[in-house]
């Protein structure tokens, strides 16, 4: 008979990848038909009682970490929750290195030449170290999520004061120097230069590019929100104004999730006044006109690469067939931006349920069940408080 066992260790902090990682090994055990290794938010209970866990009698707080197994018997349960130390320890010893800094000020004596910071801590904490890499004068890639927007516009004001970037929060994507940060794709290096408030709407883009033989100069990242009016594009009009001047780019591309009006009129009036081609493809803002000036409005993400490989040199198209659709639809997106792109596509055709809805009847009332025609945005916060990036780790996607 199936049993359950539970271990809640309170105020313990492990990085998520180690969660992932001892989740699946717990999994993979003797006896073990489930496993759940999070951070007891109430979004990440929500997963577990989703997914079969009976979590009555569990009283554990939201920065506890909860182990539960459920087994084949009470043996099988009680002897995987046995080996939770010992798998960690392992982990713990395969990952070890010489040299370990205890602080940031630590790392940046010990690497003084490096410029940027990349950061992926927990939210609460996340805008306190991005404050320290600024102090030291460095650029920040803010990985981390669930950093407030009052903390957002205090980092982006105070690093413009200094002549720093900082790329986020909830920045998953970038490329500099043709070095990849974060879930970046491997792409020639080119002429076309990239902003996006938006990680998978960068990454589409850059892969496009690479497909059609173009490549990329420079790719920044500015944070889901930095197109938000009350943040006003404080990454998006500095990354354009480094590319404006960038001698190695001829072509740039921006890109973004349904912007405030406000910011996209003052981004794209920046834009106007740049000496190169510009193409723009704003989720869901319609465009006074194709073409305005050096402005080129594309449609899709794929016309974005797809004009910006044209005005930098020859183009090579890449044709895809559409798939009949049979019964309901179900999209499952690791990124904002490609699934608003699908709900703009097929909001005309199709009644839609959504967790990014462009008008308010398609709002999906529970994020965690589908209903009819359903597109989910799979890298919300509803999806990661207490776990990876679905782009890192899929299984709440497999389930699904």
């Amino acid at each position: 008979m199936s049993a359950t066992q539970f271990e809640i260790r309170a105020g313990a902090y492990f990085d998520s990848v180690i969660l992932m990682q001892l989740q699946k090994a717990l999994a993979a055990l003797p006896g073990v038909e489930d496993a759940g290794v999070v951070m007891a938010t109430p979004a990440n209970r929500d997963v577990l009682l989703s997914t079969g866990f009976d979590l009555a009698g569990i009283e554990a707080k939201a920065d506890d970490l909860l182990i539960i197994v459920n087994g084949a018997d009470d043996a099988a349960a009680q002897a995987a929750i046995g080996q939770v130390d010992s798998l960690l320890q392992r982990r713990r010893a395969t990952t070890a290195q010489d040299f370990r800094p205890r602080s940031l000020a630590a790392a940046a004596r010990n690497l003084p030449a490096a410029d940027w910071v990349l950061i992926s801590v927990p939210g609460r904490y996340a805008a306190e170290v991005a404050d320290e890499a600024l102090e030291l004068g460095k650029h920040v890639f803010l990985y981390s999520d669930n950093v407030s927007l009052d903390d957002e516009i205090k980092l982006k004001t105070k690093a413009a004061e200094r002549g720093l970037l900082v790329m986020g929060p909830d920045c998953g994507t970038a490329i500099i120097n043709g070095i990849g940060l974060g879930f970046a794709n491997r792409v020639r290096r080119g002429n076309i230069g990239v902003v996006a408030a938006s990680g998978t709407g960068l990454q589409a883009v850059t892969v496009g590019v690479h497909r059609r033989d173009g490549g990329i100069s420079q790719a920044f990242g500015t944070g889901g929100r930095d197109l938000k009016a009350e943040v006003g594009g404080r990454t998006a009009l500095q990354a354009l104004a480094y590319l404006a001047a960038d001698e190695a780019t001829s072509v740039i591309c921006l890109i973004s999730k349904p912007p405030s009006a406000e910011v996209a009129a003052r981004l794209l009036t920046a834009a106007r006044q740049v000496s190169k081609p510009v193409v723009v493809n704003f989720i869901g803002f319609a465009p006074p006109a194709r073409q305005l000036g050096n402005l080129h409005f594309a449609l899709t993400l794929d016309e974005a690469a797809e004009l910006a490989v044209g005005l930098a040199g020859d183009v090579s198209a890449v044709a895809e067939q559409p798939e009949p659709l049979n019964g309901y639809l179900r999209g499952l997106f690791s990124g904002g931006t490609l699934a608003y792109e699908m709900v703009l596509g097929l909001q005309s055709f199709l009644p839609l349920k959504t967790n990014v809805p462009i008008r308010p009847d398609q709002k999906l009332a529970d994020v965690w069940h589908s209903e009819g025609h359903t597109i989910i945005d799979m890298g919300e916060d509803d999806f990661t408080q207490g776990r990876l990036h679905p782009m890192m780790d899929n299984d709440l996607r497999l389930r699904r």
